[in-house]
């Protein structure tokens, strides 16, 4: 008899298309992933979730579905083995999210230091959508209603993560038994890939704030972005010391380069240890470690650039691909839901009352 396979759900918010910060992050760990005979994978597009904050531009989101579609085919997620589903046509999710939020406290989904950081960012002030503070509800819904055991994420969503355990205990005490999974993340193996720093040094790389290199980004617009790229104020003359630490190209360069790299377009160096070393004490210029690093990223994506021209040409595909994960994804989180009314004893018409 052949074991289950553990579930791994993961996804992102469609506001726009993705940069080499998710690809740092979760999208190259998600390919790896489903390459393993061990998980079945689900990618959520969760549309529900971006419109906590964009109600009234709903053409951004169904736009951005489209453009998450191309990036997950671009980076190499694969329909015939990866689950790619939309959220707002799985009704579970809805109802299992009601369910949770009876089971928590608006003072608790105040303290979600992800939801406060994203709230200051967002600028709401005291006009917070409720459906924006309760949005690690609906995500801790998604992740249980897949009994999902495992989900790649960045360290900023741990906290997320934290507060889905949470439901879950309560859940399981409340209405006894183990009908809900505790969740476990998975996280990048390089520590500079947890949140890659935007090309302006300021914060995290974010679609809101501009400071992105997109996955699509063509050739030009990709060495314009890393040309123009702050770096160290203090280092001005190439004689000068300069810092690696908090500086975005040395940051991607931790991200993305290999000692392949340095011998094929830097070999002075044999690895990024040297090279930062020689930057530190003070000889090495900024445009030249800039420009190894757009021949870094440059042969990064250009394959990625090429399969997601490919995958354009085609919108109805996109639609079916979606279309034929999201059915998988109705009947595995309808088996869930049936186990959740049974616990909490609201299966009103199976049952003799």
């Amino acid at each position: 008899m052949q074991k289950e396979k553990d579930i791994i759900l993961t996804g992102d918010r469609p506001t726009g298309s993705l940069h080499i910060g998710h690809l740092a992050g979760s999208l190259s760990s998600r390919v790896h992933l489903q390459e393993t005979e061990q998980y079945q994978m689900y990618v959520m597009i969760a549309d529900l979730q971006a419109l906590t904050d964009n109600a009234e531009n709903p053409e951004k989101v169904r736009k951005s579905l489209f453009e998450l579609t191309l990036d997950y085919l671009a980076v190499g997620l694969d329909p015939e083995k990866t689950h790619m589903i939309v959220q707002s046509a799985i009704p579970a999710l809805s109802e299992l999210t009601m369910y949770f939020l009876n089971l928590v406290t608006l003072a608790r989904l105040e303290r979600n230091p992800t939801v406060k950081h994203e709230i200051r960012e967002k600028g709401f002030g005291h006009s917070i959508p409720a459906g924006f503070m309760a949005y690690p509800v609906s995500q801790a819904a998604d992740i249980t209603a897949f009994r999902a055991k495992y989900v790649p994420c960045g360290d900023d969503q741990l906290p997320m993560l934290e507060q889905t355990r949470e439901l879950v205990s309560a859940f399981n005490r409340i209405y006894g038994g183990n009908v809900l999974v505790e969740p476990k993340e998975i996280l990048p193996k390089r520590s500079a890939c947890f949140r890659l720093i935007g090309t302006d040094g300021s914060g995290k790389m974010s679609k809101s704030l501009g400071n992105c290199i997109y996955i699509k980004d063509d050739e030009k617009t990709l060495k314009e972005k890393i040309m123009s790229m702050f770096t160290d104020p203090t280092h001005i003359n190439v004689s000068d010391p300069g810092h690696t630490e908090n500086n975005p190209v040395f940051i991607y360069l931790e991200a993305f380069s290999s000692d392949a790299h340095f011998a094929e377009y830097l070999a002075e160096y044999h690895n990024l240890s040297e090279m930062k070393e020689h930057y530190q004490k003070g000889g090495l210029g900024d445009m030249k470690c800039k420009k190894f690093l757009f021949n870094v990223l440059n042969e990064t994506l250009l394959p990625l650039r090429k399969r997601r021209e490919w995958y354009e040409r085609d919108k109805a595909e996109l639609l079916n691909i979606l279309k034929k994960g999201t059915e998988k994804a109705v009947e595995a989180t309808e088996r869930t839901l049936t186990e959740v009314r049974e616990a909490i004893g609201i299966n009103y018409f199976n049952t003799n009352l």
